[in-house]
């Protein structure tokens, strides 16, 4: 019952995430918005590892690991999905997230080699890609504008995910880590990064307001701390298979939260291409066969 309560937790915190992006934009700068998440990520994360009193890694080359996963698992894509909800709405910024699977299929397979798709895997990940190309909508004129450029830093905040999660399964999941390890080592390794990027990203004017600050805190110290230890608690109970389904509630709470809170729309088109991504990860993930019946690859997913 516990896991189950974190699981529903973490698909809630996560789709809520977008929303809280969104709202924090109105008063800081993109990049000040993921120097805050970072932070508050990291200062909840030490907190919990000194409380449980977790032992950070030795050796130098898997703290070089955790920079590498640092800067592709969070400060890049952080920065592009922060940047893109200047021109996209929270709700497709969601959407856009759900790809990962789709993307870490491709690069699981393709860069590091540490999975092995079927032709099922296959064909999901090309039914994804058109699925991408649906909420896109290359034949609408405000594809032309902001709203394109907003789009395809989504496309490459998930792709740095794909990136991450082929990485992480190669350098750093077999090691003898706890999750809060893990988890501080990722979120501490990020922020002090950003810190070191102050200068460059987070110097301008803030705009203070409650909702504003409320909702960095709740992007750093839940989204971007709590949420990651209950991931690894619920991956260690049910299994990748059963945590990836954490993909299938983001999109939704986010879609729900911006048209309920920020009074967002969406075009046909959207709804429409999702559907068909979460098909593509329904094959990719096995969850559904057509073309193959031999047991499954695993293959991982946020």
């Amino acid at each position: 019952m516990k896991v189950a309560v974190q699981f529903i937790a973490m698909g809630l915190v996560w789709g809520a995430s977008f929303l809280f992006m969104k709202v924090g934009l109105e008063g800081v700068s993109f990049g000040q918005v993921v120097w805050a998440r970072l932070v508050f990520g990291a200062i909840t994360l030490g907190i919990i590892a000194l409380a449980t009193r977790s032992r950070l890694p030795r050796e130098p080359i898997v703290w070089l690991h955790f920079v590498v996963v640092a800067i592709t698992y969070c400060v890049i894509p952080y920065l592009l999905f922060a940047w893109a909800e200047q021109y996209v709405s929270s709700s497709l910024a969601s959407i856009y997230n759900a790809v990962t699977p789709i993307t870490t299929a491709i690069l699981a397979t393709a860069a590091f080699r540490v999975e092995k798709l079927n032709r099922d895997q296959v064909l999901g990940v090309l039914v994804g890609i058109v699925g991408v190309v649906v909420v896109v909508g290359p034949w609408q004129i405000s594809a032309l504008t902001g709203s394109l450029w907003g789009q395809l830093a989504c496309l490459g905040a998930v792709t740095c995910y794909g990136f991450s999660f082929g990485y992480i399964r190669r350098f750093i999941s077999h090691r003898d880590m706890p999750a809060t390890t893990v988890a501080f080592m990722n979120i501490g390794v990020a922020a002090v990064i950003m810190i070191a990027l102050t200068p460059v990203v987070a110097l301008g004017p803030i705009t203070f307001s409650w909702p504003v600050l409320l909702s960095l805190l709740a992007l750093g110290a839940l989204g971007t701390g709590v949420v990651y230890i209950w991931n690894m608690n619920v991956l260690r109970a049910w299994g990748p298979t059963a945590t990836s389904g954490v993909t299938y509630v983001t999109p939704v709470v986010g879609v729900a939260l911006g048209i309920l809170v920020l009074q967002e729309s969406l075009s046909w088109n959207e709804p429409v291409g999702a559907v068909v991504v979460l098909l593509g990860i329904l094959l990719t993930q096995q969850r559904v066969r057509v073309l193959t019946r031999d047991r499954a690859q695993s293959v991982l997913a946020r």
